[in-house]
């Protein structure tokens, strides 16, 4: 009997590097085309708004369609979704941002249906919790190096291609990642899942997890996280041409956005030697750390200092998010489960982000400078901070 050319496992890993990776590069392609195009640096904004909302109206249904098919198919549908938002974008008009939107609407409802499978799947592909607990971790770091290279090598792609060579590569980063999935067996779904009930169910967790105080804490430090990372990946994007003199399509934009991602990274791996997990609400210091670098780091306009400040704002976020998302694992599994408690952090952190993108784009409408709507955007991050603050104290007292 021939063995596999490819164990599930490593096709599972492959495959999600694959999508997350032009996930990510996509983003770039829109934005080159937004400027050679003639419209404004905030039309990114935009953009990206449509790439949010699928993940907030279809948020209560995906995890149901997950379970009631086989988890393969789901990610094969998902990947077939992103192709078409990329076939898109190869055959519409250019000047018009409607389309473009449309084009990244489709990749998000596409990113949306992909994402409970490729975590729901692990458990089917797995046989003992220990094997369950590397395959988690092995497909977080995959996924982790696909963002960090898509923005810095699919970006440099992005920037020294035509739209149509970077849009036609993106497009078989997609099909390659769906052959990956016939090496992933088509193990059976549960058909007896009803949608409306299962969305009843995921507006009751949702309440649920927020009146807990620990996993209030984590949704909504994870939520500001992201919506603040969200709004500065698109007004870096247009800070940097402006702030230091580069090329808005130079690969070095890419390259000292990225920067951003290794600090992630680099704060990911040491939050926990800074951040002792029964202590997690300490997180919230690196918060106001990674405040005091955004409202700091736009009046900087000289490329070392620029890229060091970055760096800084990804650790301190890494060491912010971290414990947050581990009690939100360890709580929300206890209160509802593993997959709901997913769920309603993906409607969160996407709500917040649309939130965000939305701030960030009035700010250009009205007028006000890229470091300005930077600032603006700190201000709102404050506002959050201060609420988890408050609800630190309700945790203290829990703990005693």
């Amino acid at each position: 009997m021939k063995r596999p050319l490819l164990k599930p496992l490593q096709a599972l890993y492959v495959t999600q590097f694959l999508s997350a990776f032009a996930d990510n590069m996509i983003l770039f392609v829109i934005a080159n085309l937004l400027t050679e195009n003639g419209f404004s640096p905030a039309s990114l904004a935009l953009v990206t708004m449509a790439f949010f909302v699928p993940y907030i109206v279809l948020a209560p249904l995906v995890g149901s369609f997950a379970d009631q098919k086989p988890k393969a198919f789901v990610l094969v549908i998902g990947n077939l979704i992103k192709a078409l938002g990329v076939l898109i974008l190869l055959v519409t008009d250019h000047s018009n941002i409607l389309f473009l939107m449309g084009s990244y609407f489709t990749v998000g409802v596409g990113a949306v249906v992909y994402s409970p499978a490729k975590y729901g799947i692990l458990p089917e592909l797995t046989r003992s919790e220990t094997e369950l607990f590397h395959a988690n971790a092995r497909i977080e770091a995959y996924t982790i190096i696909a963002i960090l290279t898509g923005i810095g090598g699919g970006g440099s792609i992005a920037s020294v291609t035509s739209a149509l060579t970077s849009s036609a590569i993106c497009m078989l980063l997609y099909l390659l990642s769906l052959m990956m999935t016939f090496f992933i067996p088509r193990m059976h779904g549960n058909p007896d899942i009803r949608y409306l009930a299962e969305a009843r169910r995921f507006f009751a967790d949702m309440k649920l997890l927020y009146t807990h105080p620990a996993t209030n804490f984590s949704l909504i430090g994870t939520g500001a996280f992201w919506m603040s990372s969200a709004v500065l990946r698109v007004a870096v994007l247009a800070w940097i041409p402006m702030a230091l003199g580069i090329h808005p399509q130079d690969f070095s934009v890419s390259l000292i956005l990225a920067t951003t991602s290794v600090g992630i990274i680099a704060g990911a791996f040491l939050s926990t030697k800074l951040i002792p997990l029964d202590r997690y609400y300490r997180s919230i210091l690196y918060g106001f750390c990674m405040l005091g670098l955004i409202f700091l780091f736009p009046w900087f306009h000289v490329t070392a200092v620029a890229i060091l400040f970055l760096l800084a704002v990804g650790f301190m976020g890494g060491v912010f998010i971290v414990p947050m998302n581990t009690v939100l694992q360890e709580e929300g599994k206890r209160l509802v489960g593993a997959g709901k408690t997913i769920a309603v952090q993906n409607f969160t952190e996407n709500l917040l982000m649309l939130v965000g993108s939305g701030f960030y784009y009035l700010n250009a409408y009205l007028g006000i400078t890229v470091s300005g709507a930077i600032v603006v955007q700190g201000v709102l991050f404050l506002l959050f901070l201060l609420y988890l603050t408050r609800i630190t104290k309700k945790i203290k007292a829990n703990i005693g």
